[in-house]
């Protein structure tokens, strides 16, 4: 038999502002091996502050500019973002406009997440096999209206990839008619040196009170409106503490007018996206997630890395990487919940100084060789390995 050549792996994903998903796509690239892998990305919009972080063997192609390429000017910029709209629409309705940005056939087509799917599956290339990446949980209420569009194009695919063991189980469990492809769960990979060596980047002023720090955009899933109110009703009650939120989205503008109606923007603060966040998990004194849903969040493992204590909603695949007071805090998404976590950690120092023990060794969870092998395995027996 002959050995073929590469495999030619092409990957769909819509832009890279800050966010797990896109920390994943990078590791993979990064991490995927060269001498048996020609990787492509293709984004829908060269967007985001992690678009320039490709490794350079990696071939980036994209569709249409990215908003720090517009103009300053309010009118032309309105203009621009007009015509890009009219130019995705057109690229979404006819698979041919990529065809002639990317100029190649490839083995094997990767959706990097739901919102991709019907991007993959409108491929001209049909002798490609065709990968779906799920990170979410689909069962959840905010998924009804579409949930039965996202089925339809699953099924069309060769295979799934679930970032968790729950986005898997819950399907299964709630929709146990329905045919999905073949499937694995395979976890998010972890950077553990490169998220150590980031954190000793520089040291953030913060004040001498108990910090909590969150990582995240700012969008209703993701739990920041139900957190303003704990936060501010344990002000009330003499628990004082500072929150900072690193992130952002469309809920910055609301946020930031109740953080003025609850007189606390001193102690809670929007620090906006930050390239490099892991100096302000490493000094504060807790890490918070107060998520509504998640899938498998990469912050929390990088947050375990760092050894910092977590309180985190049990939501998604949360409790599979948090063991309840013993390597960090789960709650209810609640603004009960939240308030009982904060104060628990500002009061119980036992708890506190237990996690924070058992986080010493924390790092024998996260075996990145294997994820990325498991990866790699399912490739190429999609592919074929020989011809």
């Amino acid at each position: 038999m002959i050995k073929k050549d590469k495999i030619k792996v092409l990957f769909r994903h819509r832009s890279m502002e800050m966010g797990g998903v896109e920390k994943v796509v990078l590791s993979m690239l990064n991490h995927l091996k060269r001498e048996k892998f020609e990787l492509t990305i293709c984004l829908n919009i060269n967007q985001g502050e992690l678009r320039n972080e490709f490794p350079s063997h990696v071939r980036k192609v994209y569709i249409a500019k990215g908003k720090e390429d517009f103009s300053k000017n309010p009118l032309i910029r309105k203009l621009q973002l007009a015509l890009r709209w009219i130019k995705l629409n057109k690229a979404r309705k006819d698979p041919s406009i990529a065809d002639r940005i990317l100029q190649d056939q490839f083995d094997v087509e990767i959706a990097t997440t739901y919102s991709v799917y019907e991007t993959v599956l409108n491929s001209t290339n049909k002798k490609s096999k065709k990968i779906a990446w799920l990170h979410s949980d689909l069962t959840l209420p905010s998924f009804d209206a579409y949930r039965e569009n996202i089925f339809q194009n699953m099924q069309q695919f060769d295979y799934i990839i679930y970032g968790s063991q729950q986005c898997k189980d819950v399907l299964e469990e709630k929709y146990y008619d329905v045919q999905f492809p073949p499937g694995k769960v395979i976890l998010n990979a972890i950077p553990i040196e490169e998220i150590k060596e980031k954190a000793l980047a520089f040291i953030p002023e913060f004040e001498n009170v108990p910090t909590f720090v969150s990582v995240g955009r700012l969008d209703i899933r993701k739990g920041y409106r139900t957190l303003l109110e704990a936060h501010q009703k344990l002000l009330a009650e003499g628990f004082i503490h500072h929150i900072y939120v690193i992130g952002n989205g469309d809920d910055y503008e609301m946020l930031s007018k109740r953080i003025d109606e609850l007189g606390i923007k001193n102690s809670f603060k929007l620090l906006g996206t930050q390239i490099n966040p892991y100096p302000y998990v490493k000094n504060a004194d807790f890490y918070i997630m107060p998520s509504e849903s998640e899938g498998w969040p990469l912050i929390i493992a990088e947050t375990l890395i760092l050894q910092k204590p977590i309180i985190a909603t049990a939501v998604g695949g949360v409790p599979e990487m948090i063991d309840h007071k013993i390597t960090g805090y789960l709650t209810e998404y609640s603004e009960e919940g939240l308030y009982n976590g904060i104060k628990e950690f500002l009061t119980n120092k036992n708890l506190v100084e237990n996690i924070q023990k058992n986080l010493t060794d924390i790092e024998h969870k996260f075996d990145n060789k294997k994820i990325f092998d498991a990866v790699e395995e399912i490739i190429e027996d999609l592919a074929g390995k020989y011809e």
